[in-house]
């Protein structure tokens, strides 16, 4: 994927590099804030690097096919240089379907950034991943209180399905 500016002084969406990792940590911890979450675990900037670019880091998360990582972080940059958002996505199957998808599992911009064009950048960067995969669609979900998103996904186009979200731990307590 190509770097996607407006030209010089914009904002551009790009793939998050490993010095971004930090920052990335940050925001996800802002996002999980946000939708009123647990925080996330202290050592994610290290468990992003191996998902992200196949470097082990310390925990129970493998690193990845160096080829084709398992997930992809989209970063938007302003033109100062500070990263004002992300978007991550991965490819996930549809049994109903019988077809791989990219599931975008996050996509957050901080409170100041919303609202100047970057969320359309950024799922515009998470499409063209979408299309260099070879996926024909992208799947998410947001919190149903999140009416500001669920505007702006509307306003894309999107369509929604009424489900709700299970977690279970694979040990028992």
């Amino acid at each position: 994927m190509s770097d996607r500016e407006g030209g010089s002084g914009t904002a551009l969406v790009r793939h998050a590099r490993a010095e971004d990792l930090g920052r990335v940590a940050e925001l996800v911890a802002e996002h999980a804030a946000y939708e009123k979450a647990a925080p996330p675990a202290p050592d994610l900037a290290a468990r992003l690097a191996g998902l992200l670019f196949g470097v082990e880091g310390p925990g129970p998360v493998p690193a990845p096919d160096r080829t084709r990582p398992r997930l992809r972080c989209l970063v938007a940059e302003l033109p100062d240089g500070s990263l004002a958002g992300y978007a991550t996505c991965a490819p996930e199957l549809s049994t109903w379907d019988g077809a791989e998808y990219l599931h975008m599992d996050c996509l957050y911009l901080t409170a100041t950034a919303r609202g100047h064009g970057l969320g359309p950048l950024l799922i515009a960067a998470v499409r063209e991943e979408a299309r260099v995969l070879g996926l024909t669609e992208i799947q998410w979900q947001t919190p149903v209180w999140n009416e500001g998103a669920i505007r702006f996904y509307d306003r894309l186009g999107a369509t929604s399905k009424e489900k709700r979200r299970y977690s279970l731990p694979s040990q028992p307590a």
